[in-house]
């Protein structure tokens, strides 16, 4: 099968759209509008697989998306186009009769290929590609490169969708000449970087009514961290979430400080009480791009539960650990008692 690949003329996109239909469920099928408002957007982010025919060519799939400033996937990156580094992916099909057969996989291949190959075609830097599917098709997507990040915001159509991610491989310039570096350089950044102002991260203790003195209502029942979160640590003061990030939630505690768990700096950190007793979390969704900075520690069993959990750290100086994570999840959870706040 002698498959060939081309980017989709205005002629294909209603073969694009046929195929669109019987590939998906027709509450996740994209219009025949949409498919036209991404080729006119985005003519370069839209290519077809072929197989020559007796007219020329046959359209048997495609994948098609457009570009937005947000690191992640969002109702709106999902039905608009903007000038930004991340290519957003709205759907990859093939024709019934030519699944199974490894063009999906080749399309995604080449696509890859000529993002990274052709990086200034478009008139601005990408930097990565992100789609959202469901979880029978991660398998395929990971096979062509990309990454799991997790559970996706996006709400479309019945069944719940995932992040999927992959960093693009750009040539990188080369200076023309040796840059020459002062021999007192490191001592210049280290001076610049213990002198610059730092935000002072205020103890949860500190607050006369805990917890309650933290939140705002989003006027939707949530309750949101209406402060900065920090890193604890003095003189670190790193900012692990903007506020408006969190969602306050009181539930069950869980033991944070397994022997043994490398990757982390010690500290002393506010105890968490065992469980079955609980405690008060920040709950951070949809993924990790919600954070402004965090770090994570390879994953570990707790005693307490069988799922494997990752350790929430911070990314700068690594102290924790502050939260955690199942493994593969999309829902993540900061201690509000191992965390500062700005206020």
């Amino acid at each position: 099968m002698s498959v060939f690949f081309d980017l989709l003329k205005d002629e294909d996109v209603a073969d694009a759209h046929t195929i669109e239909l019987a590939g998906y469920p027709k509450d996740e099928a994209a219009s025949l509008e949409a498919f036209r408002y991404r080729q006119c957007k985005a003519p370069e982010l839209f290519l077809g697989a072929y197989l020559p025919d007796e007219r020329g060519r046959k359209l048997v799939g495609y994948v098609c998306a457009t570009t937005s400033r947000s690191p992640s996937l969002t109702h709106k990156s999902m039905s608009t186009h903007e000038p930004g580094p991340s290519v957003c992916i709205h759907s990859v099909c093939v024709a019934p009769d030519h699944r199974r057969k490894g063009v999906g996989l080749a399309l995604l291949k080449e696509y890859l290929s000529r993002l990274e190959t052709q990086p200034d075609r478009l008139g601005y830097q990408l930097e990565r590609v992100l789609l959202i599917t469901h979880e029978d098709l991660r398998s395929l997507y990971e096979k062509a490169g990309f990454e799991w990040v997790g559970e996706s915001a996006v709400v479309h159509g019945s069944r719940p969708w995932f992040e999927m991610r992959t960093v693009l491989k750009l040539p990188q310039s080369q200076p023309e000449q040796p840059i020459s570096v002062p021999a007192d350089i490191w001592e210049q950044l280290q001076r610049a970087s213990t002198s610059r102002n730092r935000p002072q991260a205020v103890p949860l203790s500190a607050f006369p009514n805990g917890a309650r003195d933290l939140v705002a209502d989003d006027g939707q029942g949530n309750q949101q961290n209406q402060f900065d979160l920090l890193c604890p640590r003095d003189g670190c003061g790193s900012i692990i979430l903007k506020a408006g990030a969190g969602s306050l939630v009181e539930r069950e505690s869980v033991p944070l400080d397994p022997p043994g768990v490398s990757g982390m700096s010690a500290s002393p950190l506010a105890p968490l009480p065992p469980p079955p007793a609980t405690t008060n979390w920040w709950l951070v969704t949809p993924n990790a791009m919600a954070f402004e900075n965090i770090g994570f520690t390879r994953p570990v069993a707790l005693q307490a539960t069988k799922k494997k959990l990752k350790l929430l750290i911070c990314a700068e100086c690594d102290l924790g650990p502050l939260g955690w994570c199942e493994e593969g999840g999309g829902e993540f959870w900061l201690a509000a008692s191992r965390v500062g706040y700005r206020n």
